[in-house]
């Protein structure tokens, strides 16, 4: 009996277990069987290993062929598991021997789907196993085409091929495979973008909403925006990744680990900007959360440390919305399948915007509007007070007037002057507390967020008489904070706590049906 083992990894929500492919060659009737827990397609490698190998000039062995994905108890899913197989038969059945040498090189992961030829093809989600692989020091044997998103984290310890004789003329020391660096050339480095950037100062109008945007970028707050439509919503809501700061190393790699293993895959190109997602109003609780037979990750966790911007909230399915409440609070999803669980992260940004009565004529001058009171109520009930709750910034926006699409853009708005404000506020936040101010724990905002007296005397009359819930109260508290942040005062003062108090236009509205544009 003749035995191999070849190192690979599985791919479980984020993590990258470790799976030994171990092939055992016996005498007997001719069988091959893939054991421990093969999904459908690799229990297909059979074929592609098989013709593989008779492609590239090798024999497949005869007799009783038996290949063991251990842990047996772990699901294996994907075509990573062909190259490891095919090299385990050839190691096993004598074809390719490794040398001296070769066995006392570092340890090797292999992974790669098979054409039939033997050429190697890109697999999905290796970005959190070359991540694992870096941390245990192994070196990774990838696709030629996955060469990039291997080394986005390990470039050091990647070799590419793109093909199986390439690989076993590595493992055997015949002809070794260049560095990560060198065989992914150019494309380690992001592509440069033709397209202008979309600028703040394109908007016209809508001040108001400006500095709710910048105050939004500058503590990563929640922000609500309502409307006619025409008026701007979705320009602003466009805008808001230009205001935010630059994404860090780890933050980046946290990012691009999550669309490794989503259904578009990494993109090398965008590895360093900030996700902006905006699902239509159709899509269910699963596209959003998460979840499927996979347990894939959804709309909000696409969009970590990114903005996640749902234009017609109201339009959405009263379930969907319902699924952001624990999220925008604990910045985690859990989705839980027969199978398995897993975990994804969930800091997004909540951008969300929405007409003001079904029509979207609601306070326009000219009295077009011709909802009634209770369809108002009922269009804005659509949205739960719970939700509403958590949202930091509620604003209307007044229709525009035909004057301003004339005027000469206002540079003093400009998204590079907004963003030098919002990046000097964010690093006061993370000098003084390590986070933005709308992550902050209770804790944090008993310590860091207490206004002054006399802020905290219009806190307490706006409690009184909006009767605004805890929650609110400590989130009126985070965004009066980031407003002394981006004006540079040391304590949130009755200024900061007013402007905080009135970008919440819903806790102000005694009935929804009574709200109107640019009402106190």
């Amino acid at each position: 009996m003749a035995f191999a083992r070849v190192a690979c990894r599985a791919q479980v929500g984020l993590s990258a277990p470790l799976v030994h492919v171990e092939v055992s060659l016996a005498s007997g009737l001719p069988t091959f069987a893939i054991v421990g827990l093969p999904a459908m397609v690799v229990r297909e490698a059979r074929e592609r290993v098989r013709a593989a190998l008779l492609n590239s000039q090798f024999e497949f062995p005869a007799g009783r062929i038996t290949v063991n994905l251990a842990p047996a108890d772990l699901p294996k899913e994907g075509g990573r598991f062909d190259l490891p197989i095919a090299l385990g038969v050839l190691l096993a059945s004598g074809q390719v021997k490794l040398t001296a040498s070769s066995a006392r090189a570092t340890p090797r992961e292999f992974y790669g789907e098979l054409g039939l030829t033997g050429e190697l093809k890109a697999v999905r989600g290796l970005l959190p196993a070359a991540a694992q692989a870096r941390r245990a020091g192994h070196e990774l044997i990838v696709p030629r085409a996955n060469a990039a998103e291997a080394c986005a984290v390990a470039a050091h310890l990647v070799r590419a091929a793109d093909h199986l004789l390439e690989v076993c003329a590595h493992v055997t020391g015949t002809r070794a495979l260049p560095a990560g660096r060198a065989s992914a050339g150019a494309r380690t480095q992001p592509a440069r973008t033709s397209c202008a950037p979309l600028d703040l100062a394109d908007v016209r109008g809508q001040a108001h909403a400006k500095r709710a945007l910048t105050i939004a970028a500058a503590g990563a707050h929640s922000l609500l925006m309502i409307g006619p439509p025409g008026c701007g919503k979705s320009m602003l809501a466009q805008r808001l990744p230009g205001l935010l700061p630059p994404l860090s190393a780890a933050e980046a790699l946290e990012v691009a680990a999550i669309a490794s293993v989503s259904a578009a895959g990494f993109r090398h190109e965008s590895l360093t900007e900030r996700p902006f997602r905006a699902p239509h109003h159709s899509s269910s609780a699963p596209a959003l959360v998460g979840g499927g037979t996979r347990a894939r990750p959804g709309e909000i966790s696409l969009a970590h440390r990114g903005v996640l911007f749902l234009d017609e909230l109201a339009e959405f399915a009263r379930p969907v919305l319902e699924a952001l409440r624990e999220p925008l609070e604990t910045g985690v999803i859990s989705v839980a399948r027969a199978a398995l669980t897993t975990q994804y992260p969930a800091q997004f940004q909540l951008v969300a915007a929405m007409n003001p009565c079904p029509c979207g004529g609601l306070g326009d001058p000219a009295g077009r509007c011709r909802c009634t009171l209770e369809s108002v109520r009922r269009y804005r009930a659509r949205v739960s007070g719970p939700l509403l709750d958590r949202l930091d910034l509620q604003i209307e926006l007044p229709p525009v007037e035909a004057a301003e699409f004339d005027a000469a853009p206002d540079t003093g708005a400009a998204s590079a002057a907004a963003a030098a404000a919002v990046g000097r506020a964010r690093e006061l936040q993370r000098a003084r507390q390590g986070t933005c101010n709308a992550r902050l724990a209770d804790a944090g905002v008993h310590r860091w967020c207490v206004p002054d007296q006399a802020g905290r005397r219009i806190l307490e009359a706006a409690m009184q008489r909006l009767r605004l819930s805890g929650r609110a109260r400590q989130r009126v508290l985070k965004v009066a904070r980031t407003i002394a942040d981006l004006d540079g005062r040391p304590t949130a003062g009755a200024r900061e706590v007013s402007e905080a108090v009135m970008l919440r236009c819903l806790d102000r509205a005694a009935d929804y049906g009574t709200t109107r544009p640019g009402a106190p």
